[in-house]
């Protein structure tokens, strides 16, 4: 029986032969042939990869567990990965082991939690599950929190961002590009999953996602992968209207899989006069 990983590794090559256009490789259809299959058939990534078509079907299969970079390199290249992608290969196909936690991940250290309250800019720390941990009067107002989840940040029933996106119908009105949003996140969950196979409550989300939301289930299948650290977002928001906001994204290397997240307005901009009245508001 195949490994989880190798199970992982099959899906993701499948969604991306699927993704790529013969045609933009240099293949013609011949007369009269009906592909039965969207995008790259097996054999043609294994003749453009130099591999046999047997070896590449016994890869994809997770049938292969001996795989060089130079073999892995080469898929990559046919498939037109990005480093992103690529790396996420290499993880699956070398069925890395999960990268190791310190079982206090989604506690927040007094400086980490200073740094977040006292940023200028509109700021939310959220864990390796999309929980939200800490943050500032001015992001959680960015990020619409209700009051009872302002309360339950920090706890065992911290909001969930992944949540909020996909299971509640006011995130489609607050993010005006929802659907980019939406395929950040499953990225990001994508990426998280891999590193940490073992991860429970993390694989327990993904399955909830999947069963309440459409949406996440379709980004689910087609293997979207991801890292986004830096981004322009879009709000409709409905106390101040409509922002533009610069978005940067902080890995914090002393606390795996915590990341800040930091919101702020191009100054003499309509943004940032709205997201300055968005923050007075909320300090009110």
């Amino acid at each position: 029986m195949a490994k989880p990983s190798s199970q992982e590794l099959g899906a993701f090559l499948r969604s991306r032969r699927a993704a790529v256009r013969p045609q933009d490789l240099g293949i013609a259809a011949s007369y009269g042939d009906r592909r039965r299959v969207p995008g790259l058939r097996r054999e043609e990534l294994a003749e453009l990869a130099g591999l046999s078509a047997t070896y590449y079907t016994r890869l994809e299969r997770g049938e292969s567990h001996q795989v060089s970079d130079a073999v892995l390199d080469a898929i990559a290249r046919v498939l037109r990965l990005s480093p992103d992608e690529r790396a996420h290969l290499h993880r699956l196909a070398r069925a890395l082991p999960p990268v190791r936690g310190t079982g206090h991940e989604d506690e927040v250290r007094g400086p980490v939690r200073d740094l977040v309250t006292g940023s200028p800019g509109a700021a939310v720390l959220v864990g390796r599950r999309a929980d939200i941990l800490a943050g500032n009067a001015l992001g959680y107002a960015l990020w619409n929190l209700t009051p009872a989840e302002i309360a339950a940040v920090g706890t065992a029933h911290a909001p969930n961002q992944a949540r909020r996106v996909f299971l509640d119908p006011a995130a489609r009105e607050l993010f005006a590009e929802w659907e980019r949003q939406a395929e950040d996140l499953a990225s990001y969950l994508r990426l998280a999953a891999a590193e940490r196979p073992d991860d429970v409550a993390l694989h327990r989300l993904v399955s909830e996602l999947a069963a309440g939301s459409d949406d996440f289930a379709r980004l689910w299948r087609e293997h979207p992968v991801r890292d986004c650290l830096h981004s322009v977002r879009r709000y409709r928001h409905p106390l101040v209207g409509e922002l533009e906001l610069n978005e940067e994204i902080l890995r914090l290397p002393d606390d795996p899989g915590q990341r800040l997240i930091v919101s702020a307005a191009e100054a003499g901009t309509r943004s940032a006069d709205r997201l300055a009245l968005l923050g007075s508001l909320a300090a009110g």
